[in-house]
């Protein structure tokens, strides 16, 4: 059962993801300095395996938030909200400020991406806690 919450939560978040970015699309390409064709899609288009790998990744990040929270018996659907809103703003946002920072990028760019990270992971919490 473990392993299906995982699949379950991880696939939320990528949910979340299509629709907060869809919703953030111009804002992010233009803070990423992504370029675009004239309609407004990213030059060269997007690889389902960068869908695929994206998908990977957020098995692995919630993989070990369910480890995590089994180890310090977060078990509530409250507690598994703030528990994962707590690991996206203060664990993942952090660092994705940290890179762009460095990277001389746009704060409205750490912005975005670490809201996504706040909200996907507190949608994770709170499915991991369903099971």
């Amino acid at each position: 059962m473990e392993f299906l919450s995982v699949v379950v939560a991880a696939a939320a978040a990528f949910a979340l993801g299509a629709g907060y970015y869809s919703a953030l699309a111009k804002p992010w390409t233009e803070a990423a300095g992504v370029e675009c064709n004239k309609d407004g899609k990213p030059k060269g288009g997007q690889s389902p395996a960068i869908f695929a790998l994206a998908f990977v990744l957020q098995l692995i990040v919630v993989g070990m938030m369910r480890h995590v929270f089994t180890l310090s018996g977060v078990e509530t659907l409250g507690a598994g909200l703030v528990g994962g809103a707590g690991i996206g703003l203060f664990f993942i946002s952090p660092w994705i400020a940290l890179n762009n920072m460095y990277g001389m990028r746009p704060m409205k760019l750490t912005l975005i991406d670490g809201g996504y990270a706040t909200l996907a992971c507190a949608v994770s919490g709170l499915v991991l806690s369903l099971f």
